[in-house]
């Protein structure tokens, strides 16, 4: 497993209330979301990213009412095409 090492000002985490555990896990779930959104990772990777599973990530999804689902019409539109 990876590990990265993040240098924060302790305002940083006095303004967010969090500890750094705290911090570290509320980042893991804002990249993850971030990245799903953009399209940039699949749904399993961004729920593993998150630490959880795949149903409790989209459930997160929709109770901070965003797409649950990421479409890119072009590719929809290529397999329509396609049959």
């Amino acid at each position: 497993m990876a590990s990265v090492t993040l240098e924060l000002e302790p305002e940083v985490l006095a303004a967010l209330r969090l500890d750094p555990e705290g911090f570290v896990r509320a980042m893991r779930v804002a990249a993850a979301i971030y990245w799903y959104q953009c399209g940039d990772i699949s749904q399993h990777a961004a729920a593993q990213l998150a630490g959880m599973s795949r149903l409790e990530f989209m459930e997160l999804l929709a109770s901070r009412k965003l797409d649950v689902f990421v479409v890119d019409f072009d590719d929809l539109g290529r397999e329509l095409a396609r049959g």
